[in-house]
């Protein structure tokens, strides 16, 4: 399928073909919730953490004699029902992370570059050389194409002038070519590509 090539005057420079089986896969919100998910799990901490009965500072005397004062019984001042007590049952430090299959990795990225394909959200241009080293130019580069929220994707290495303007924007994010993943994908508004990047995606997922 071909696909028009860009520059960041918002002026066609070219043309590209793209990959049929990798931008026009059919669309699976399922694949898409289930790789989303697993990437916010993967980012997780896991150090949320209570107290047992063996972590707490305190006395180990038992607080009063089992019978006869007319209350319940206890043996620890550190028991869950006092106050400053052990936390039965609590959160402990572990890994949130779980394995998906790669074919189902693979077919989720497929799967949202096709939906920003299908919804006109893809912006294909030659590179990041643009020239742009102050932020007002490159706003004014990002009004011209309409991109308030954008994932930006290079090549192996990400053009440093050009990530270091684009840092000041919020709503743009610049990677290169091994960091595309689908939840920064999905969270955007709009996809750019370069060719760079393109090569590589079509190479990975062929």
């Amino acid at each position: 399928m071909k696909y028009e090539v860009r520059n960041f005057d918002n002026t066609k420079v070219g043309e590209v073909t793209l990959n049929p089986d990798i931008f026009s896969s059919p669309l699976r919100q399922d694949i898409l919730a289930r790789m989303v998910h697993w990437q916010l799990s993967k980012r997780r901490s896991g150090t949320h953490a209570t107290k047992g009965v063996s972590q707490i500072s305190g006395t180990t005397k038992k607080p009063w004699r089992q019978k006869g004062t007319g209350r319940a019984r206890a043996g620890s001042l550190r028991s869950p029902q006092f106050r400053g007590g052990a936390t039965i049952f609590g959160p402990v430090p572990r890994d949130h992370g779980y394995s998906l299959p790669k074919k189902v990795r693979q077919l989720a990225l497929k799967t949202a570059l096709s939906t920003k394909v299908a919804s006109g959200a893809l912006l294909i241009v030659e590179d990041l050389n643009a020239g742009i080293k102050k932020t007002q130019d490159l706003a004014k580069k990002l009004q011209t194409l309409g991109l308030r929220s954008a994932l930006i994707i290079d090549g192996a290495e990400v053009n440093k002038d050009f990530a270091r303007t684009a840092a000041n924007f919020p709503g743009v994010d610049v990677l290169p070519q091994q960091g595309i993943n689908v939840y920064d994908i999905l969270r955007h508004e709009h996809l750019v590509l370069t060719k760079a990047a393109i090569e590589n995606l079509e190479s990975r997922l062929k």
